[in-house]
């Protein structure tokens, strides 16, 4: 692997940052701005009627900006926004729209290094195979991306296919951390199928958004979630993004992975989905749930009754943002320690 110069900087600076952060900060782990610029007509025009919210309605990098300050959260892990991305039949210009859309977070990050945490997006139906693995070079040598992520529910394609597979070996070959869309809302992410690609590389981190949950009908993704929590803790390379996930389940999986003890419980992380959640809303709820979770004594679990100080100030900032820092700055010591540069 070759880094571009660029990417080596864009590196050596978000480590330095997070170094000097990383006991402190507070990330939300799923974040998707988007350049209006990019966005459709259809979109551009929605957003012009006004300011009513739609699902997927889109953000701007100022916008995520301004609702972090709010939130009280330092730093952000960005990827595009697929509702902004649209696809054809040709595989190459979607490879173009999908470059721009990661070429757009490649950018605000660049302006916002001690904010943005960025992350790439490929997609192996969309793009075909061989424009998929491109975009992960492109991704991870030219912008130092850390993360790459693929969403098969967003396109229909398996999480475990032999394509998903393929990309994921590159990914991993390029040493980045391969992410996932991992939810309830269609059948092509299903808890095994995931943890079959946690296998492929059984000592290589692999990201999992949202936790079996991102848009499923209640009722019916409690099967996925129940799913998630044990595969979790019987993988150690899956590391859990709390996104757009029902807040019952939030509880019960911090509760059992903080028990459970390392690696476990440094493989779990807060997060918004932003624009699809509000950053203040779920980090408004992460922290009173951890301040309800902090009081174990009076807490209905007797799991917590029997552990009251589960819940200690390390332990809250970790999954706020500390362990998603660490899972990030040692991907960034990785990508530094096996690469050269190309001029």
């Amino acid at each position: 692997m070759t880094l571009s110069r660029t990417a080596r900087e864009a590196i050596e600076e978000r480590l330095r940052h997070l170094e000097a952060v990383k006991d402190t900060v507070v990330v939300d782990g799923d974040a998707h701005p988007s350049d209006p610029a990019l966005y459709p007509p259809e979109v551009a025009a929605r957003v012009a009627a006004g300011p009513n919210y739609y699902h997927g309605r889109p953000i701007t990098g100022h916008e995520l900006l301004a609702e972090m300050d709010q939130a009280g959260v330092d730093m952000a892990l960005c990827w595009q926004n697929p509702a902004v991305t649209r696809y054809g039949a040709d595989l190459d210009a979607n490879f173009e729209a999908l470059r721009r859309a990661n070429a757009y977070i490649s950018s605000f990050a660049r302006a916002n290094p001690t904010r943005v945490i960025p992350a790439g997006w490929t997609d192996p139906k969309a793009l075909g195979l061989d424009n998929a693995l491109e975009m992960v070079r492109i991704c991870v040598e030219e912008w130092g991306f850390p993360i790459v992520k693929m969403n098969p529910a967003q396109n229909a394609y398996p999480i475990d296919s032999d394509a998903v597979m393929t990309v994921v070996d590159r990914i991993v070959a390029l040493k980045a951390v391969p992410a996932f869309h991992f939810g309830s809302d269609t059948p092509f992410t299903p808890a095994e199928g995931l943890e079959r690609v946690a296998l492929r590389h059984p000592s290589h981190p692999v990201i999992a958004v949202h936790m079996g949950g991102g848009g499923g009908h209640y009722v019916e993704a409690d099967t996925t979630y129940l799913a998630a929590r044990e595969i979790g803790l019987r993988r150690p390379n899956i590391f859990y993004i709390l996104s757009a996930k029902r807040d019952t389940h939030i509880e019960s999986d911090l509760i059992a992975y903080t028990l459970a003890g390392e690696p476990f419980r440094s493989n779990i992380a807060a997060a918004s989905d932003v624009p699809y959640g509000r950053i203040t809303w779920n980090f408004g709820a992460f922290r009173g749930l951890f301040a309800a979770l902090a009081d174990g004594k009076k807490h209905n679990d007797p799991r917590l009754q029997a552990n009251p100080g589960l819940f200690d100030r390390r332990t809250v900032q970790a999954i706020m943002g500390g362990n998603l820092a660490k899972l990030v700055m040692d991907t960034d010591k990785r990508l530094l320690g096996g690469a050269g540069e190309a001029g």
